[in-house]
């Protein structure tokens, strides 16, 4: 995981690096203070929007509390945390296609809340020649946060063999590519904030 404070295209940077070297990137205080504290300030006054996640897409989307039992509400730009925070990862996927040549085209998230006990189960954001989600994004929205607490997100390799456990600590930004990396979060212990959201190509359908 990257600690030192890295702002702009440094941090942009770092991340391209990342990805480039072994598909994944881990930044604490990554995020501009000014975009986080109001998503956080969102997240909790809108918490009475939120929905039972569900797996798949589409036709195939079902709720399935044996796999996952966190509540989700998307993201839009029609509030003014939701449009910093949009115009922030569009700044990130203009410098990663310029850097990366990757396509991306657009970009779509949503607030996660895990109350306690809540779990996702180990998946994988995206299978080869199934979707078009290229890299998966987490960010944090919880201060204060410690290992006792539980909630970490837990990356794995091919051979499901763990290599990292993040903390889901406010600032931390997570991204890794969708199709390469099972990962799950492990039951929260108190309540806990998140945004996933991916980088995607092809169309919004």
């Amino acid at each position: 995981m990257s600690e030192q404070k890295l702002e702009g295209e440094d941090l942009f940077e770092s991340i391209a690096q990342d990805l480039s070297t072994k598909g994944y990137s881990i930044c604490s205080n990554a995020i501009p203070e000014s975009v986080l504290k109001p998503l956080m300030q969102e997240a909790q006054s809108q918490l009475n929007c939120f929905n039972r996640a569900g797996i798949g897409r589409q036709s195939q989307h079902v709720i399935d509390d044996t796999i996952r039992s966190d509540k989700i509400r998307w993201i839009s730009d029609d509030t003014e945390a939701g449009s910093a925070w949009l115009n922030w990862t569009g700044e990130l996927k203009q410098y990663l296609n310029r850097r990366l040549f990757i396509g991306l085209n657009y970009f779509e998230s949503h607030f996660a809340h895990y109350g306690v006990g809540n779990f996702y189960k180990k998946h994988r954001d995206a299978f080869v020649g199934q979707g078009n989600r290229v890299l998966s994004v987490v960010t944090y929205l919880n201060e204060g946060w410690l290992e006792e607490d539980g909630g970490q997100l837990v990356i794995y390799d091919d051979a499901d063999k763990e290599i990292e456990r993040v903390l889901p600590q406010s600032g931390t930004l997570v991204i890794f590519l969708s199709e390469e990396f099972p990962h799950e979060v492990l039951p929260a212990q108190r309540e806990r904030f998140s945004i996933t959201g991916w980088f995607r190509t092809g169309s919004r359908t």
